[in-house]
């Protein structure tokens, strides 16, 4: 497939710098992965170095960071007490400090 992306390059100095971003591609992930992801920008339709380069970055994307739990898990629901804020209401006089 990388053949044929260079193909679909052309010819030009545009095309060679590409061609040269593909090959420094694959020696960073391996001449496998810039394959596989050459065969998918053909099979798109569109051939740049770009398209691979995007390919092969949604390839070797990172997982997700594990998700921690930030709080403690409640064993018991915390139970509505309207009553209570009836009572601190009491409790406060306006016009005193």
């Amino acid at each position: 497939m990388l053949a044929e992306v260079r193909r679909r390059l052309g010819r030009d100095d545009t095309a060679d710098r590409q061609f040269v971003e593909l090959l420094t591609a694959a020696a960073e992930f391996g001449l496998e992965a810039v394959e596989a992801a050459c065969g998918e920008a053909v099979a798109g339709g569109a051939c740049s170095s770009a398209i691979v380069l995007n390919h092969l970055a949604r390839q070797h994307r990172p997982l997700p960071p594990e998700v921690l739990p930030t709080a403690p898990t409640l064993r018991l629901p915390p139970v509505a007490d309207c009553a209570r804020y009836d009572t601190l209401r009491g409790e406060w006089r306006h016009g005193e400090a």
